[in-house]
């Protein structure tokens, strides 16, 4: 088994900023964003670090962060890192019981991307609790054939930064969320593609309105309570982009606030 052709094969890919940013200052492009059509859905952006659960066909299970495998069933990769393992290890017994969404019926890589917030794992853990409590959210849900393992390393990179990965639409990620009871990152609404602002002063009014300038994962009342952002989504998954506060607020102001 090549683990660092599964590694590849199931990282999450990257994803845009809805206004692009110039490499030449980090600032973001008033003039450049993403495009979307018909409805799209916004959702929290939940700041924590990147964990996700890969379940091979054939019953074997690994743990790993946005990077690296971290665990693989039976102890024989361990990694504390990020207390990724720790908190996913008991999600991961639990879901290697789960009932098999009917996305894909072909046997493959199933992949559920989780955020691990809270206790010390990003710069903004204290918005979500200043006590040491942890927890996590799934944003995503992806399917890898098993032939991809069979390509060149150096290929699958650019087979999963081009779409190459199979994601679950809306419905699927609700059904998955309810049959297996695993939160979601928060649902703030939907917002018609038309009604998508332009310029950078009205995305940044956009992520207070849907936000309301407080994170909907608070794990205690010891929390700052500030919002990382949003992300913007079809329901399809076709179209997908991000809006952090901190980006438009130290384009437009200078400064680095979540409000």
């Amino acid at each position: 088994m090549d683990f660092d052709k599964i590694n590849s094969a199931t990282k999450y890919p990257s994803i845009e900023t809805y206004h692009a940013i110039d490499p030449r200052n980090g600032k973001l492009d008033d003039g450049e964003r993403v495009q979307f059509e018909g409805e799209v859905i916004a959702t929290e952006k939940v700041d924590g670090a990147n964990g996700r659960i890969i379940f091979m066909p054939d019953g074997d299970w690994f743990i790993g962060s946005r990077e690296e495998l971290l665990y693989a069933r039976g102890d024989r990769i361990g990694n504390p890192a990020l207390s990724i393992v720790s908190v996913l290890k008991p999600v991961a017994e639990r879901l290697k019981h789960r009932n098999r969404a009917d996305i894909i019926t072909t046997p493959g890589i199933d992949v559920f991307f989780m955020e691990v917030y809270g206790q010390k794992v990003s710069s903004g853990s204290k918005n979500y609790t200043k006590s040491g409590l942890i927890h996590y959210r799934m944003f995503d849900v992806a399917w890898v054939p098993m032939i991809v393992l069979k390509m060149p390393r150096e290929s699958i990179s650019s087979w999963r930064e081009h779409g190459g990965q199979t994601w679950m639409d809306e419905s699927h990620l609700q059904w998955e969320s309810g049959s297996n009871e695993i939160d979601l990152v928060p649902r703030l609404g939907t917002i018609k593609a038309a009604d998508l602002p332009e310029s950078l002063e009205g995305m940044l009014a956009l992520l207070h309105s849907v936000t309301g300038g407080v994170t909907r994962v608070a794990l205690d009342d010891t929390a700052n309570g500030v919002p990382e952002g949003v992300v913007l989504r079809t329901p399809d998954r076709s179209v997908i982009a991000k809006a952090r506060f901190q980006d438009y607020n130290r384009t437009l102001y200078g400064s680095k606030g979540g409000r």
